[in-house]
């Protein structure tokens, strides 16, 4: 017989080897899911910003929308590193399965699949990371706007138990 298939230990021990992996992906379609939906807030307030007409808008846009631009900048190189990530950890899983149906050792590949995997995962991260920063300095923005137009928030009324 040409094909010898493998045992069902050995196939067993390739998915306990490929948990690990498969937790990551996990981990990583969760991050690009908020960062999809991140990514779709900002853009839903910057065309919000673009439909404002009169002056005082005029001055929350010159404040806001650099910083939702350069926002929207992270949130987009941080999917592009999640993706990439998936991609890579996609691939280790089919590596070390296709490995175990071949009976090839695949260690030194399936690591090095692993940490190029974790790298582009902290990438994402690190841009994910420099983004909620960015959203933070936002909220200081609209602080010095309010002061400087002297406008105020209505004040929160107090809460009756």
């Amino acid at each position: 017989m040409i094909f010898d298939t493998p045992s069902i230990e050995h196939l067993s021990n390739v998915i306990s080897q490929v948990t690990g992996p498969a937790f990551l992906l996990a981990a990583e379609a969760q991050l690009l899911s908020v960062l999809v939906s991140r990514l779709d807030r900002i853009v839903d307030r910057s065309r919000e910003l673009m439909e404002l007409s009169d002056e005082d808008a005029q001055a929350h846009r010159k404040v806001e929308l650099p910083i939702l631009r350069k926002r929207a900048v992270l949130v987009h190189r941080s999917i592009y590193w999640g993706v990439a990530s998936c991609v890579v950890t996609s691939f280790l899983v089919i590596v070390a399965f296709a490995a175990a149906l071949l009976r090839f050792r695949h260690e030194y590949g399936a690591a090095f699949l692993f940490v190029t995997a974790m790298a582009l995962f902290t990438a994402a991260l690190i841009a994910f990371g420099r983004e909620v920063k960015l959203g933070y300095s936002e909220i200081d923005a609209n602080a010095i706007l309010l002061r400087k137009h002297g406008w105020r928030r209505e004040p929160i009324p107090p809460r009756i138990d």
